[in-house]
């Protein structure tokens, strides 16, 4: 590769995961390059808007390109800690993605950053990580930088699969793994049918993304060594709360309390918002209007929220009350329905369209689209095929004649589960 994109820059990654792909986040964050994991499941009309505002200086679609890349950095290699995060992606109320950008780091802060999961997860020279969820979402690419950072090793199986990710804890004797709930359900069921493999050479194993129901969190508790299970509190823009499941035990519900250098309070109307240290700040990119509403001055200093609703008790431990209300979370998946309600109400046929979420017992919940007018299922799944990613597209669809608002005109998105329940 003649050129090598320069500090500051981004490159767009639409690869599959791989421990090669983990490397070259690694060596181009060391010299100040943005990558941009992107999900390889979005269609072309949602990822040729989002290239062109991040405008990368190089987009990565082969695996030849990526090794090309990594060797060519290599080539000239730059030790010390990353000097800041990946662009992850993530949506909002609007349902418009958008960049989470840490900005460049200076070096105080970015060795912060790297110490900073270490101490929280322990992260160490001998461990093998095992990936399980896609790895352009933040959580995965998280564990698997700080495992390598560390020296340790990544194991990438490929698309989750219940007996794939058998053959590779049997085959890897992984010491690490992150998942959500819905990859947990899945496992156990698999286990139950068949045999569950030695499971003694985790240390760790944290989830996050969705709810946990309470017989999946116990079976956790029961299969893994003691000690080794985690459950944390956080998003795309930033972390906020870490729980051992044997807290979690003691008060059922709780996401444990504030990570080491964080504050989390609880504002009139229900909101969290959390404290958080400098490495650890972020802008949406390109969107300064959005970057100052999820921020806020505090006397402990800034303070950011993603509107999640929740409770604080005396001892410091958080409980998530509600997600924000337009939020579906499928298989650890976020999907706001302001975007799948713009593409379903591309189809001829739809005069009014609302989506909402219902409890799903293998996904946490299952997208649903209310529709009014004469369209067929037929050519809105279609269409959701086309032009919205797998976890985005309806699994249910619910005719009504008219739905119901507010009277200002607003959705009120919370009866619909009840309609659908009475249609069912």
């Amino acid at each position: 590769m003649s050129t090598t994109p320069r500090p500051g820059e981004r490159v767009a990654l639409l690869v599959p995961g791989s421990p090669a792909y983990v490397d070259l986040v690694i060596a181009l964050l060391r010299r100040g390059v943005f990558p941009v994991p992107m999900d390889l499941g979005l269609t072309p009309t949602e990822r040729e808007p989002l290239l062109a505002e991040l405008e990368p200086a190089l987009v990565v679609t082969t695996t030849e390109q990526l090794e090309d890349l990594r060797i060519a950095l290599d080539a000239d290699p730059v030790d010390g800690p990353p000097l800041g995060r990946p662009v992850h992606l993530t949506s909002g109320t609007t349902g418009r993605p958008k960049g989470v950008f840490s900005g460049l780091l200076e070096p105080g802060a970015a060795a912060a950053l790297v110490a900073e999961e270490r101490e929280l997860w322990g992260f160490r020279e001998d461990d093998v990580n095992l990936v399980l969820s896609p790895i352009h979402h933040s959580a995965p690419l998280r564990f698997a930088v700080g495992t390598r950072l560390a020296g340790g090793r990544v194991v990438v199986p490929g698309p989750f699969d219940p007996a794939r990710v058998t053959a590779a804890i049997e085959a890897e004797r992984p010491t690490t793994m992150f998942c959500v709930p819905a990859h947990l359900q899945r496992l156990f069921a698999h286990w139950e049918q068949h045999r569950r493999p030695d499971l003694s050479g985790f240390r760790l194993v944290a989830h996050a993304g969705a709810p946990c129901p309470d017989h999946v969190k116990r079976e956790l508790v029961a299969a893994f060594p003691a000690g080794s299970t985690w459950e944390f509190y956080g998003s795309t823009e930033g972390q906020f709360t870490a729980c051992r499941s044997e807290e979690w035990l003691e008060r059922p519900g709780t996401l444990g309390r504030a990570r080491p250098g964080r504050t989390m309070t609880v504002d009139p109307d229900g909101r969290l918002w959390c404290v958080v240290p400098e490495h650890a700040r972020f802008s949406y990119w390109r969107a300064p209007g959005k970057t100052a509403a999820a921020w806020r001055e505090t006397p402990l200093g800034p303070a950011f929220t993603v509107g999640d609703l929740g409770r604080i008790d005396d001892d410091g431990h958080v409980f998530l009350d509600g997600r924000r209300d337009d939020l579906v979370i499928s298989g650890g998946v976020n999907v706001y329905p302001a975007e799948v309600e713009r593409v379903l109400a591309e189809v001829e046929g739809v005069t009014d369209v609302a989506v909402f979420g219902l409890p799903d017992e293998r996904w946490g919940a299952r997208v649903c689209a209310a529709v009014v007018g004469p369209a067929t299922e037929a050519a809105l799944r279609e269409h959701a095929r086309t032009h919205l990613a797998p976890a985005k597209r309806p699994k249910d669809y619910l005719r009504l004649d008219a739905l119901p608002r507010t009277a200002t005109g607003k959705v009120r998105r919370l009866d619909l589960p009840d309609l659908a329940a009475g249609r069912g």
